[in-house]
């Protein structure tokens, strides 16, 4: 087959729905929906004649032949990013910056108040993996690769900057504040409650709604209802939908309070103030490059500006 007609984005697309073996896996990497994964499949199949997977109710299976396929593909793809690396390695006009940070913090915080970093620093090329497993940072003459971490130190191996200690407490959207009256933590036993399915971070559990209420003084004979989602953004948006209460990280709700799209039911009271913290991961050794020294300080400088001020 010829290289110009060689279906690039299909076959990217086949590669990491093998690689993840999930049309939706693949899909979140890919940052595109399962559908278009599973479209661009279905046209690379019609193309070669061959079944590259089969279908279940419960997922998919690579066949023998996407195997073999895809083997060949995924050498491809690996040799076509080195030689891009090769060549932006060589570059000396833009420094590189991979920054890697759980996609909460990603989009409810970093995401709008990067392009004020980006203005004035034209020559870094910023990067942004949403990642919630820590990355090994690295640095170089002209790249390096850095992590934004929630979690509870120490961290081994690295260098840890504080940016803010995390406090926690219940928002919802005003109109369900008002229809529902809600003014003492005991209230919350009668509405839904919005939770996340967080991962644990090193054996330590992330606060729930369970600790909230113990430092509210609630003594719970069971939970109330609760609603569950994998995503702290989908929990967020329900609760600004009016769905329910959700338990607040200051940092990733502050600018919806600011807007007025989330209330504190009880204002400023009954904070839970939280063992785990944002932080700044480091290498533990060499000398950081200036284009990174700058971030590092524009970013101490945002988070000393935003930390909460309720306590």
């Amino acid at each position: 087959m010829r290289i110009e007609r060689l279906p690039l984005n299909a076959l990217r697309a086949f590669a990491e729905a093998v690689r993840e073996n999930s049309f939706k896996a693949a899909a979140y990497r890919l940052g595109v929906t399962p559908g278009a994964v599973s479209r661009q499949v279905k046209q690379l199949e019609g193309h070669l004649g061959v079944v590259l997977f089969e279908r279940h109710a419960n997922g998919v299976c690579v066949t023998e032949a996407g195997r073999v396929l895809a083997e060949d593909v995924q050498a491809g793809l690996l040799r076509i990013a080195s030689g891009i690396q090769n060549v932006t390695e060589r570059s000396e006009e833009a420094f590189r910056l991979l920054l890697s940070a759980p996609p909460s913090f990603l989009q409810l915080w970093l995401l709008p108040r990067l392009p004020r970093f980006e203005a004035n620093e034209r020559q870094i090329e910023i990067s942004l993996d949403a990642e919630a497993r820590l990355t090994p940072p690295l640095w170089l003459p002209n790249r390096a690769r850095l992590s934004l971490r929630y979690g509870q130190g120490p961290w081994p191996g690295v260098t840890s900057l504080r940016l803010f200690e995390d406090t926690l407490f219940p928002v919802c959207s005003p109109s369900l504040l008002a229809q529902a009256n809600m003014q003492t933590p005991d209230d919350l036993l009668a509405q839904t409650l919005l939770t996340v399915d967080w991962c644990s971070h090193a054996g330590h559990p992330i606060p729930s709604w369970s600790d909230w209420f113990k430092s509210a003084g609630v003594a719970l004979t069971k939970m109330p209802n609760q609603r569950q989602y994998s995503l702290y953004s989908l929990a967020l948006d329900q609760a600004i939908a009016g769905q329910g209460v959700v338990l607040a990280s200051y940092p990733l709700v502050a600018d919806r309070l600011a807007s007025g799209v989330l209330v504190r039911p009880f204002a400023e009271h009954y904070p839970l103030v939280s063992p785990f913290a944002y932080e700044l991961i480091l290498p533990s050794n060499g000398e950081a490059p200036p284009a990174v020294a700058r971030f590092t300080e524009w970013l101490e400088h945002e988070a000393a500006s935003f930390r909460d001020t309720s306590l």
